[in-house]
């Protein structure tokens, strides 16, 4: 039976184009039929984009490669969205989260996807639904990382009413909501002061962006809760909803946004076995050894390093000999 890959890359990048020669020739030399990508149309609410993943047959491939940065794989998860076709990231950017090999390793990563070793893991996303003032029905979208309702006008606040499960929770004024899932903690609502969930945590994250309000802290929200975000009829902005950083609509004032877990998860092609700590020690550069342990370190190399200059002839060691010292000079002798 032939194996079939789907190859999504970033086309406008010297180095992906690169990569991507060497991927098609690894790939095909292994017996794979591969297939390239090359539409960067992003999906809308409600368009599930069925014609394209018809068309470059999603569904009948068994992996989509994906030679680019944390957005590419954004992109490309639009293909598989609901089709259980795992992603495997390999990163041409600049730290990568959601990939999960490094360009060097292309290669290897290919050697590995022919022998049938790697596993699946499933990650969560989020159902988004807005329901715009006169609309009957509301627009259905879905993020990976996160659903995110900000101010449309840049000098002015939204002001918005959070809720969770049916109920009010509080109402301020602010720059905007980032909804989160585990996987997308630690992009826009990380560097929004978020905290880092594992991914396998079953959470939805709120963080709101510049609050004027006393309780403004990020939420964990339980995996069964609905969080709606209002815009409040009277705001002084009205709202964006953005997907992921790709799929936009607009809210106008009284819109309601709600977000909860979906029942589908997004699948994700993993060559390695490593804790989710490691990968936050990498991509981070995050320091492991203590302070304490850092300065005995420094210490320990002054040290040696003192103690070969003292051994060096002509070193601090020896000791140094002037006329009329008792001991003799170059001339003297």
């Amino acid at each position: 039976m032939t194996r079939r890959v789907l190859i999504v890359t970033h086309g406008g990048r010297p180095e992906a184009v690169v990569a991507l020669h060497e991927a098609v020739s690894e790939l095909e030399r292994a017996g794979f039929e591969v297939t390239l990508h090359d539409d960067d149309l992003a999906e809308s609410f409600g368009d599930h984009m069925a014609r394209t993943r018809a068309r470059e047959g999603v569904a009948e491939s068994e992996v989509v490669i994906v030679l680019g940065g944390d957005g590419t794989i954004l992109r490309a998860a639009e293909l598989t969205h609901g089709t259980g076709v795992p992603l495997l990231g390999v990163n041409l950017g600049h730290v990568g989260f959601l990939a999960e090999s490094e360009r060097e390793d292309l290669r290897a990563a290919v050697g590995r996807l022919a022998a049938f070793d790697y596993t699946v893991e499933e990650r969560t996303i989020v159902e988004v639904r807005a329901y715009l003032p006169g609309e009957p029905e509301p627009l259905v979208g879905w993020a990976l990382n996160e659903a995110t309702v900000e101010k449309a006008q840049r000098e002015r606040m939204i002001e918005v009413v959070l809720g969770v499960d049916g109920r009010p929770l509080s109402s301020f004024g602010c720059d905007g909501v980032i909804t989160a899932t585990a996987t997308g903690s630690t992009a826009h609502a990380f560097s929004a002061g978020g905290p880092v969930m594992w991914p396998e945590v079953d959470a939805v994250l709120v963080v709101p962006l510049a609050a004027h309000a006393l309780f403004a802290r990020p939420l964990v929200v339980g995996p069964r809760s609905t969080i709606t975000v209002d815009v409040l009829p009277d705001s002084a902005s009205s709202g964006v909803l953005t997907c992921d950083g790709r799929r936009r609509i607009d809210l106008p004032n009284g819109s309601r946004v709600e977000v909860r877990r979906s029942d589908t998860p997004l699948r994700l092609a993993r060559l390695s076995t490593a804790p989710f700590t490691d990968r936050l020690v990498s991509k981070f550069s995050l320091p492991v050894v203590g302070w304490r342990e850092r300065a005995a370190s420094v210490a320990a190399t002054a040290g040696t390093t003192a103690e070969r200059a003292a051994a060096a002839p002509g070193g601090a060691g020896e000791t140094a000999r002037f006329p009329g010292d008792g001991g003799t000079t170059d001339e003297e002798e």
